[in-house]
């Protein structure tokens, strides 16, 4: 394979790979193979294959990479978010668990195990299998899951089908899992800055209250009908999931800043730190586009299941950018916000596929 990238030497930055370098990595793979319905792509949450019978199956795989004390929950939910936009059920993991050795613990197995299991049993999800191993090769905990669900052939749903005229929505608020994530990263700090414990717990605890995982959300709004494409953006934030689902379908998407919901949480932890919550990670998120004439139904959908949603723009014709209704481009975050206040590269190894 020979990219445009090929001779330059220097330091990749932390974060998703540039999508540019990615797509090219990416073109023409899984191609041969007729079994193949989706293959990789930008903003393509999984694969998709066909086994005979009246499913088909959606295939998904995603690292978290950071120390957290709550690794097993997120390996879980990710994975589970990322099939469930392609309308899919998941039904069944396996997971790699690697251990740091010389300070990796048998409490810490046991509490990582732990998560996970309970994390499967809460979403219908069995856990078959995996691996693990202690070994010097990481410096903290990593799980990588990988997933396995169902939707029926007429169900499927892929980014790369946004059409001219769809409404652009999106379900929940910007940047629940960054939040959750400064509040337990940070806290230390945001203690000496003055915050007190009852504002840090609420941070933290919106990891599950209103929670990362959108398989509710997606299930809902897949029930309504006329859902075109849906997309779970994770690092980079809105603005970068936005970019991808124009990138997937090919079309130009017209959206308004101003109509993203931002919790009132969300938006002080990210003016403390200088942020943009556009382009914090946003795992709790759901970005829609959907037929103009199935608004309504996915809208009322969505909200009989508990889930806020708001019309944030359009698609239209077009090359495959995301802009402001007067024609600003919106940015897009390869290496995402919450690393200015992390100091580091974002620790959890996501990308799009």
């Amino acid at each position: 394979m020979v990219t445009a990238f090929m001779s330059d030497a220097a330091p990749l930055p932390g974060g998703k790979l540039n999508l540019e370098l990615l797509a090219e990595l990416l073109s023409g793979l899984g191609k041969a193979d007729p079994s193949v319905v989706q293959g990789p792509g930008i903003g393509l949450d999984a694969a998709v294959l066909d086994a005979g019978g009246s499913h088909l199956v959606v295939a998904k795989t995603d690292p978290i990479t950071f120390a957290t004390d709550a690794i097993g929950y997120y390996a879980v939910v990710v994975n589970s978010n990322d099939i469930a936009v392609c309308g899919g059920e998941p039904r069944w993991m396996m997971a790699t668990v690697l251990l740091p050795e010389g300070s990796a613990t048998a409490a810490q197995a046991t509490d990582i195990f732990r998560q996970i299991s309970e994390a499967c049993e809460k979403l219908a999800i069995s856990l078959v299998g995996g691996h693990t191993e202690v070994t010097p090769a990481v410096t903290q905990p990593v799980v990588i899951g990988a997933m396995l669900g169902l939707v029926e052939r007429e169900q499927l749903i892929s980014a790369a089908d946004a059409q001219p005229g769809d409404v652009l929505l999106l379900a929940g608020t910007a940047a629940i899992e960054g939040t959750a994530l400064l509040a337990r990263e940070k806290a230390g700090d945001l203690r000496r800055r003055g915050y007190d414990e009852d504002f840090l717990r609420r941070c933290a605890e919106m990891l599950y209250q209103p929670g990362i995982s959108v398989l509710r959300a997606a299930r809902a709004a897949a029930r309504a009908g006329g859902v075109h494409a849906m997309h779970d953006p994770t690092e980079g934030g809105i603005a970068t999931g936005l970019w991808e689902m124009a990138m997937a379908s090919g079309r130009r998407f017209v959206a308004d800043p101003g109509k993203v919901a931002v919790a009132v949480e969300t938006a002080t932890l990210c003016g403390e730190y200088g942020l943009d919550p556009l382009g914090v990670i946003a795992s709790g998120a759901l970005l829609l586009a959907v037929a103009a004439d199935a608004e309504t139904a996915v809208r009322q959908s969505l909200a009989s299941a508990g889930w806020p949603c708001a019309v944030i723009g359009h698609v239209e014709e077009g090359p495959p950018v995301v802009v402001t209704p007067d024609g600003r481009s919106w940015p897009r975050y390869d290496q995402d916000e919450v690393t200015k206040a992390l100091g580091a590269t974002l620790p959890e190894g996501r990308t799009a596929q």
